[in-house]
This record gives structure tokens, C-alpha cells and sequence, in this order.
């Protein structure tokens, strides 16, 4: 598996690719958030200046991708305060490849990049129905809840809740 920045000309795939993956909670949420979720992962935030945009790659096929926004940046637009730390945002794996560590080597290349800036922290928020995404980065990575950063993006109840680890 090659991880690597991506190119240009694969934001439209890499975008295609994070709706079909997150697909898979469009029964968890109401119609509504769902559309405004769809929105957000399809935006051009992940093209912010300083803003690294990662791929995992196998024989030239990308199979899932993750940004890291850089400290000190609006990366939820407006809904939680800078943070002194990057953040983890939009990470997606396709469907036919989950279960083979590439949400796992994306994590990890995160983690590894933040270090190398000098950072001791590395943060993200994900949505409270994002159950497997949650028991990742707890369980297997040791993310702490950071329940004061959490927002409502929607009038709908439905958290996004954020994270820290100390790297």
C-alpha cells in the first residue's frame, strides 16, 4: 500500500469515493443532515491552504483517503473554535477494501505528519452514529472524548463528536 498526497486530478474521484462510503450511515440520520453531510464531504475545504490531502493506493487504484487540516484552522466551518492541533477530517475507505488496514495506514500517516510539525496532539470530530469509525479511534488508537469541542451542525440532536490524542 502506497500512501501518498493526492493529485488534482483525483479530487473528483476522491470526493465520489468519500459519498459512497459515507452512504452507508444515510439510514442512521434524517433526510436533512444526511444532504448537509453530502455538502461538507463534497466541498472544497480539503483544498484550504496547508490542508493535506492523503491516499492510500494498491496498484494504482486509491481505496480511501483522509485530510488533515493544519492547527489553527476553520475546519468545521464555524462550529467549533480553532484548535492548537491538526485534525483529522473526511477520512473514507471504499467499500471493497475495508477490513485491510487502510483507515488504519491513513490514521497512522496523520499521526506521523503531526508529530513531524512538532505537534503533541492530533485531533477530529465524527458523527455519533459513526459507531465503527468511533471504536477505531478509541479503541485501537486511544483517542480521548472531548465532549466541550462537540457541536449540533443541524437542528436534529445528532452530536459530531470530537476527539484527542496525545501523540
Amino acid at each position: 500500500m502506497i500512501i501518498r498526497d493526492a493529485r488534482k486530478e483525483e479530487l473528483s474521484l476522491i470526493r465520489e469515493q468519500r459519498v459512497k462510503a459515507y452512504e452507508d450511515h444515510i439510514e442512521k440520520v434524517p433526510a436533512e443532515h444526511w444532504e448537509a453531510l453530502k455538502k461538507a464531504i463534497s466541498s472544497d475545504a480539503d483544498q484550504q491552504e496547508n490542508v493535506d490531502l492523503i491516499v492510500a493506493e494498491v496498484n494504482d487504484v486509491i481505496l480511501g483517503s483522509v485530510a488533515l487540516f493544519p492547527a489553527k484552522t476553520d475546519a468545521y466551518e464555524g462550529y467549533v473554535d480553532e484548535m492548537d492541533y491538526p485534525e483529522i477530517r473526511v477520512l473514507a475507505v471504499d467499500r471493497n477494501a475495508r477490513g485491510q488496514g487502510v483507515a488504519s495506514a491513513l490514521i497512522e500517516e496523520c499521526i506521523s505528519r503531526a508529530k513531524a510539525k512538532g505537534y503533541d496532539a492530533i485531533g477530529l470530530h465524527t458523527g455519533s452514529f459513526m459507531d465503527e469509525a468511533i471504536a477505531l479511534y478509541q479503541g485501537k488508537y486511544g483517542f480521548e472524548r472531548m465532549p466541550e469541542y462537540d457541536f449540533v451542525p443541524a437542528d436534529d440532536g445528532i452530536v459530531v463528536k470530537a476527539f484527542k490524542k496525545k501523540i
